[in-house]
C-alpha cells in the first residue's frame, strides 16, 4: 500500500502538539511495509527515514498568515474557555485567515495534490492530518473527482475541535465554513466524538485511538528515583481543578515528598518544584527518576467517552507507575487498579500518593504490567495497521 499523508506540520520545532504523534504514526506506517510520502501543510517539509516527503506548495503564504493570525490575537484578545453553546463562533482571526486561505491557499493545494496523484498513479490513498479542512474546502472533493481515490480525514483534536467547543488559544475552529461530507470517510482519536462527525455531516467515520512507539518512549536507567510525585504537561487549559487537587495542595500536605513539573504557564503549584523545561530525552529522565507520574486529562477529553490522547499511552510506555484524574473510557486501554491508579478527589489523590510511596513493589508492578498491555495493544504499529484496515475498505 502506498499513502500519501497531508500533515499539519512536519517540524518538531512548531508548536503543534501532535506533530510527535505523527511522526510515530508514519514510522509505524513504514515499519509494517506502507510506502509513505508527506507534504506539510505549515512549515518546512522533512524527509526523515521513514517516509519521503513532498514540499509545501505554500509555506510563504503560510509564514505569513501565522504571522498575521497571531498578530491579530495580540490586538484582539482571545479567550480560551469552554462553552455550552450550540456552535462557539469563529474569532476574527480565524475568520479572516479562513477567508482568506479559502481564496488563495486552496487552489495552490489543489494543483500540489494533483500533480503528485498524476505523477504517482500508485498511490492508494490520501490522509489529511488534523489540517484546517476549512483552509481547504472543496479540494477533497476535487482530488476525488479528478483522480478516483479516496480521501480521509483524521483529527486528532476530537472533542476540543468540534464546533461546540471553545478549543485552544493557539488553534484553529476547522468546521466553520467546512463540509465534512465531501471526505470519503472521517477517522476519530475519540469514540464518543464519532457521533457527533456523523451529525456534521461526515459521510462515515471511524474511531482510531493514539498510540505509542516504545522504542521512543521507553525506560531509562537511572541511579535513583529522586523525584515522589512529577507532572509533564502544557499549560492549564481545561485542567486547572485537577492539576489544583492532584499538585497544588497535596503537595502542600505531604511535606515530606517531592512533587516536581516540567511544563511552561502551570501557574500555581503549591511546593511542586519547576524543573528546566529542556530537551525530549530530558523528560524521559525526569519520568523515569519519579516514583509516581501524573496524567491529568483535560476536560474535553476527560469527559467524552475514550478520547484518547498520548499521555497515558507515552506513561505506560515508558514503565511509569501513573495516577490519572477521572477520565471516562480509560479502562478502554488499561485496567485501573493494576496498570493505572485514578483518583476522584484531593484526598483519595493525598491517600494513594502516600500508600504508592511506601508500597515500591506494587508501583513497579503497575509499570510493568502497563508497558506490557503497551506491547501487546497499544503501538504505533498496532494502530499503523488498524488504520490499514480502514483505508482499505475504501479501495
Amino acid at each position: 500500500m502506498k499513502l500519501l499523508f497531508v500533515a499539519s506540520s512536519l517540524d518538531l520545532t512548531q508548536p503543534f502538539s501532535a506533530t510527535p504523534a505523527w511522526w510515530q504514526l508514519m514510522k509505524g506506517m513504514c515499519e509494517i511495509g506502507v510506502e509513505v510520502i508527506a507534504t506539510p501543510y505549515q512549515g518546512p517539509a522533512i524527509e526523515t527515514l521513514w517516509w519521503r516527503a513532498e514540499p509545501n506548495p505554500a509555506k510563504r503564504q503560510g509564514d505569513s498568515f501565522k504571522f498575521a493570525r497571531e498578530s491579530v490575537q495580540k490586538l484582539t484578545g482571545t479567550k480560551t474557555q469552554e462553552q455550552d453553546l450550540e456552535v462557539v463562533p469563529e474569532s476574527l482571526s480565524d475568520k479572516v485567515v479562513r477567508r482568506v486561505a479559502h481564496s488563495l491557499i486552496a487552489p495552490i493545494w489543489a494543483r500540489h495534490l494533483d500533480r503528485i496523484l498524476t505523477a504517482q498513479p500508485d498511490i492508494d490513498a490520501l490522509i489529511f492530518l488534523t489540517v484546517p479542512l476549512n483552509h481547504l474546502s472543496g479540494v477533497a472533493a476535487e482530488v476525488q473527482r479528478k483522480h478516483n481515490r479516496p480521501v480521509l480525514y483524521y483529527d486528532g483534536d476530537l472533542p476540543a475541535s468540534l464546533p461546540t467547543m471553545r478549543g485552544f488559544a493557539t488553534g484553529f475552529r476547522i468546521y466553520q465554513g467546512a463540509d465534512p461530507a465531501e471526505y470519503t470517510a472521517f477517522i476519530s482519536n475519540s469514540t464518543g466524538a464519532v457521533e457527533a462527525l456523523l451529525k456534521l455531516g461526515a459521510r462515515r467515520a471511524h474511531a482510531l485511538h493514539w498510540g505509542v512507539d516504545p522504542d521512543v518512549f521507553s525506560p531509562m536507567n537511572v541511579p535513583s528515583q529522586d523525584i515522589d510525585v512529577l507532572f509533564c504537561g502544557h499549560g492549564r487549559e481545561y485542567r486547572s481543578e485537577w492539576m489544583d487537587l492532584m499538585i497544588t495542595e497535596p503537595s502542600k500536605v505531604l511535606t515530606e515528598a517531592r512533587f516536581a513539573a516540567r511544563g511552561k504557564k502551570l501557574g500555581d503549584l503549591g511546593r511542586a518544584e519547576q524543573l528546566a523545561y529542556q530537551s525530549f530525552t530530558k523528560m524521559r529522565e525526569y519520568t523515569c527518576r519519579s516514583k509516581i507520574n501524573l496524567n491529568i486529562t483535560r476536560g474535553a477529553h476527560a469527559n467524552l467517552y475514550a478520547s484518547s490522547t498520548s499521555r497515558p499511552f507515552e506513561l505506560a510506555s515508558m514503565g511509569a507507575c501513573t495516577v490519572s484524574n477521572v477520565y471516562i473510557g480509560l479502562e478502554e486501554w488499561f485496567e485501573p487498579g493494576k496498570e493505572i491508579f485514578v483518583v476522584h478527589s484531593k484526598e483519595e489523590a493525598i491517600d494513594r500518593y502516600r500508600y504508592l510511596l511506601t508500597h515500591e513493589s506494587e508501583r513497579l508492578s503497575a509499570g510493568l504490567a502497563a508497558r506490557q498491555r503497551v506491547l501487546k495493544e497499544h503501538t504505533f504499529r498496532h494502530r499503523a495497521r488498524q488504520l490499514v484496515e480502514i483505508v482499505k475498505e475504501y479501495l
